[in-house]
């Protein structure tokens, strides 16, 4: 049985969509600026209008409710959002060995939001994301503020975690030589269609 489906859906600018994800498997998403890959990913978090079905195993978008789909479709987006004061006010719980795996020392809960960079805050927003276990995991240009030592770390993480979690994994990235490295497939949306990614 397929982990992952889309079934004739569609968001903003984009035709119909079939699609299969895989347990374990990481798909990587490109295309020219605007062509629509984050908002195909803000569908499938139900959090944009869309038509058409999605699944999870065998837990349907439209017969589950909004917050419960979330969890299982965990949304990386481009820009964290923080809302309170410290790095701990965030975290459900304490992982120190999800900070570790990204470069962090255990004071790290602590900081305060308004000292990290923007790669810091790219990085615990993974942490933030993965302490709560999803399925599918729907990934907008993880790595684009990071340095390569950091940018490797995350790489290796996301794909230990779809292996031991049995989720899945689209992933949106503007690097090629990323999407060779991380990529089980490589897809492409142009003109508004979602092609596999030629490497001529």
């Amino acid at each position: 049985m397929s982990y992952f489906q889309l079934t004739q859906f569609k968001s903003r600018g984009l035709e119909p969509i079939d699609l299969t994800i895989e347990a374990g498997e990481c798909v990587t998403l490109s295309g020219p600026s605007g062509c629509g890959k984050s908002l195909l990913l803000r569908a499938i978090a139900d959090l944009d209008p869309h038509e058409g079905e999605a699944s999870i195993g065998p837990n349907k978008q439209s017969l589950t409710a909004a917050p419960e789909w979330r969890r299982q479709a965990g949304l990386l987006s481009a820009e964290s959002h923080w809302w309170a004061d410290r790095v701990v006010d965030h975290m459900p719980e304490v992982n120190q060995e999800l900070l570790t795996a990204l470069g962090f020392i255990e004071a790290t809960i602590q900081w305060e939001i308004s000292r990290l960079s923007s790669g810091e805050r790219q990085r615990l927003a993974l942490v933030r994301l993965l302490l709560g276990k999803p399925k599918l995991l729907l990934l907008d240009e993880p790595t684009a503020n990071l340095d390569q030592m950091s940018v490797g770390r995350v790489e290796a993480l996301i794909v230990d975690y779809l292996k031991e979690n049995h989720a899945a994994a689209l992933w949106v990235s503007h690097d090629p030589q990323q999407r060779r490295r991380i990529g089980d497939r490589c897809l492409r949306i142009e003109s508004g269609l979602l092609v596999t990614e030629s490497w001529n």
